[in-house]
């Protein structure tokens, strides 16, 4: 069963809030169009609905996942070990680069996100768009390989 593209969210500046879109478009070489981290090697920040839910239980807090600031929210798929995997969201393809830390603004965010976040891929991923296009909440989200790795997008 494939997973789902759950929340978009766009930076309007560095450092800025980040803004929940219905829709955006990704583009190879760029990223989220319209957010101002486009670019670079870290294109698409994806994060794990399921592993906020954990971090969230282990704080005793029901923390919005924009406070971890990634670009994606998806359920469905493990992130987790997940370098040089390609991730389809919708008609796009995102091949994952590594793993996505967090950053004292965590714990500005929330005390103790920061230390929630240190178990390896808690924070997410980041990749780069292989293919652009499109995307909505609602999306299906898949790997690409799925179906060689069975049991490859348990949450």
């Amino acid at each position: 069963m494939p997973g789902r593209l759950e929340q978009v969210w766009r930076k309007r500046f560095r450092r800025g809030p980040m803004d929940s879109v219905a829709s955006a478009s990704l583009q190879p070489g760029r990223g989220l169009g319209d957010s101002a981290d486009a670019g670079g090697k870290r294109q698409v920040t994806i994060l794990s609905a399921e592993r906020w839910r954990r971090i969230s239980d282990q704080l005793g807090v029901a923390l919005d996942p924009r406070v971890r600031r990634a670009n994606l929210l998806v359920s469905g798929v493990d992130l987790e070990r997940s370098t040089h995997r390609v991730l389809r969201i919708g008609p796009c393809r995102v091949r994952i680069v590594g793993e996505t830390r967090g950053c004292e603004r965590m714990d500005e965010a929330h005390p103790g996100l920061l230390a929630a976040l240190d178990p390896p891929w808690a924070g997410g991923a980041f990749g780069e768009v292989l293919d652009g296009g499109d995307i909505a909440v609602g999306d299906a989200v898949h790997w690409e390989d799925a179906e060689e790795s069975p049991g490859a997008d348990a949450g």
